[in-house]
């Protein structure tokens, strides 16, 4: 294995910093008591910095970037921020929920706002593990189950849900969903 180089020593950019003004007149009080050699000058008084120009006026601080919103929930795929094990209990059923939504039988807008308040309440009692019932649905596979991400996909919620997953590969009536821990 060989070495790197180590860097080089970094150096001033341009000659010496212009003194201050204190530091000009503690300078011509220190020359003023020394004896000049024999057949040399005094030592002149460093020139006077060139008059400063006036600062700029402070910049408005740049707006702060709004947090990047979330990559869209998909039920069955495994979520950024969630570890192997995790995800492998969670899509094989060993996850158990702490409270279960059943839809059956709801149309589709009370469905929706069954989810939203339900999530919301789950979120507020501090649990992480629900989970929620649509139905196999018809042929078509039922609507229920064919809106419900969208509805978890929603602003108010998406940033709370970690992950969802059907709890088995056979069981897509089912949804599972870990939610974020909220902070204190």
């Amino acid at each position: 294995m060989t070495r790197r180089p180590e860097p080089a020593p970094r150096r001033r950019a341009s000659g010496p910093k212009p003194l201050s003004e204190d530091d000009r007149n503690l300078w011509a009080v220190f020359a003023q008591a020394i004896t000049p050699l024999p057949g040399r000058r005094r030592p002149a008084l460093p020139p006077a910095p060139p008059p400063a120009a006036p600062a700029p006026a402070d910049p408005a601080p740049a707006p702060r970037p709004k947090p990047a919103a979330p990559a869209a929930l998909s039920v069955g795929l495994p979520a950024p921020g969630i570890d192997r094990k995790r995800w492998r209990d969670l899509t094989r059923g060993r996850t158990r929920a702490e409270r279960t939504l059943d839809l059956h039988g709801r149309f589709a807008q009370d469905a929706h706002a069954l989810v939203h308040r339900f999530l919301l309440n789950a979120l507020a009692d501090g649990i992480r593990v629900v989970a929620i019932i649509t139905g196999k649905g018809g042929p078509d596979g039922g609507i229920l189950k064919r809106e419900l991400p969208h509805w978890l996909n929603h602003p108010q919620l998406r940033h709370h849900i970690l992950a969802a997953a059907h709890p088995s590969q056979t069981n897509t009536g089912s949804v599972t969903l870990l939610l974020r821990r909220m902070k204190a």
